[in-house]
């Protein structure tokens, strides 16, 4: 599997892992509704690390030197290190820790779990030691908790595995089986969100008006179950109906702005199923149901032209097992 892929040499290591996107319940999650994940292949992370003595020093597109003078945003990644390190036994010197990465950060694909897992599976390939998926979850969880302040745990898990997740706090994940093909389209709005603070202003918003927002909140919760129905029994016409109501909930808790919305609507305008904001909101990106694989050719080439700053397209593919059950 390529998310697992680990190589090593005398004196290097390699560590990749691959984004993730968030179909719906973002931010009722938090607050322990349940959400659907999928892994996005598309866009990743690889981190090579080597013998180089002196100081840690990380080599990155943002930041280039040693570890202890990183600037504030890689600051949780420099503790996930450290913390890392620690827990193999070695030395926190002697690194050079190269990070190259594909997915946009502040977009809500999962850019600081996956930078996170891959610099975790490279440092337990550089000690030459094996790991399982619970000692990899909760030391990427010391780099989620400084990005995201109370992170639900969703990220990470989705990136460690390779199949679509229903996820609920302190509960086992669940694997969704699909029904049929899904084609999706996820475009970048260019602008830069920040998970923290719109977790943090739903927050407020739950505290003062606790009886109406737990109303949504349970809501997008309810419209979860049913996207997990339409992926696994009634199919791609009834999860694009769902896809717009948690839409119109995320911008009832004012998660969703101007350029989330205009890009929703024409997505909607050429003809896609349904679409929603996909992560923390207010930037980041969109997701949009396409009606099958021609259609999300054109219209990625149509957000593209559009204006949106990226997009990708990307199948779920039928589950083996559905097509058995025929």
């Amino acid at each position: 599997m390529s998310a697992e892929k680990v190589t090593t040499t005398e004196k290097t290591a390699i560590g990749v892992a691959h984004s993730k996107v968030i179909l719906i319940g973002e931010h009722a999650v938090v607050h322990g509704q349940p959400a659907i994940a999928l892994p996005f292949p598309l866009i990743g992370v690889e981190t090579v690390v080597e013998y180089v003595p002196g100081s840690v020093k990380l080599d990155s597109a943002f930041y280039h030197g040693p570890m202890d003078s990183v600037p504030h945003s890689l600051q949780g990644i420099a503790k996930c290190i450290r913390g890392t390190l620690e827990y193999l036994g070695l030395p926190c010197r002697d690194l050079l820790i190269r990070i190259s990465s594909s997915i946009p950060p502040g977009k809500g694909l999962g850019s600081s779990a996956s930078v996170a897992i891959s610099i975790i599976r490279s440092l337990f390939a550089y000690a030459n030691r094996s790991y399982n998926e619970k000692e990899i979850l909760n030391l990427a969880n010391i780099a989620e908790r400084f990005a995201h302040g109370s992170p639900s745990g969703i990220d990470t898990l989705t990136i460690t595995l390779d199949s679509p997740i229903w996820f609920e706090k302190e509960s086992p994940i669940q694997y969704i089986h699909l029904k049929e093909d899904f084609h999706f389209i996820v475009a970048d709005s260019g602008r830069v969100g920040d998970t923290r603070s719109s977790v943090e202003s739903v927050a407020r918003l739950l505290k003062a008006a606790p009886k109406k927002i737990q109303r949504k909140l349970e809501r997008i919760g309810e419209l979860t179950y049913q996207a997990k129905h339409a992926l696994e029994k009634a199919g791609k016409y009834i999860l694009g109906q769902l896809l717009d109501e948690a839409q119109k909930e995320l911008e009832a808790l004012g998660v969703s702005d101007a350029g989330l919305n205009r890009l929703i609507y024409f997505a909607k305008q050429e003809g896609a199923l349904g679409a929603k904001l996909t992560g923390g909101g207010n930037g980041g990106c969109i997701i949009a149901l396409a009606q099958n694989e021609m259609h999300s050719r054109q219209l990625a080439e149509k957000l593209r032209k559009y204006g949106a700053h990226a997009v990708w397209p990307f199948v779920l593919k039928k589950s083996p097992s559905s097509s058995m059950e025929e």
